[in-house]
């Protein structure tokens, strides 16, 4: 995976008209996060650690040097792609939350996933991960907001 960076996000949500011209209490969580300047992107291409058959932990590595002075907190939501070994395939949508502390400027989001159509009946490959979207919102906002808004 690329670099995601939330600035570029904003950029092509600007183009398309979905921004207003200054920040609103309406504003989405989203936008008001763009607006104010505050971005976070990954640090690399996730990463994916098979624990067994179907069970694994995708690791996030995130980078949030325009966090802002008081950390940030917000949502990766990515897509899974993964197969059995008998063929089957499937894409999955998930979302893992993170957390940028104010004395930090980088941190990692782990999400435990179990991946298989039978309740461990399959040895499962993961395919790809991508991601769809990151939010990135002051610290102390509330996290409902932010998913929501996903």
């Amino acid at each position: 995976m690329k670099m995601v960076s939330l600035s570029l996000i904003a950029l092509a949500a600007c183009s398309a008209g979905a921004l207003a011209a200054s920040p609103s209490e309406h504003a989405s969580p989203s936008q008001r996060a763009s607006l104010s300047g505050r971005s976070v992107s990954l640090t690399q291409e996730p990463l994916i650690m098979r624990l067994n058959k179907d069970e694994f932990r995708i690791v996030f590595g995130i980078n949030g040097e325009r966090c802002g002075g008081n950390g940030c907190s917000g949502i990766i939501r990515y897509r899974v792609d993964w197969k059995t070994r008998d063929g089957t395939t499937r894409s999955e949508i998930k979302r893992v939350h993170y957390v940028v502390s104010a004395l930090a400027s980088r941190t990692i989001a782990v999400d435990r996933q179990y991946f298989d159509t039978a309740e461990g009946q399959h040895t499962t490959d993961v395919v790809r991960v991508s991601i769809d979207a990151i939010t990135c919102l002051d610290a102390p906002t509330i996290r409902a907001e932010e998913t929501a808004q996903l």
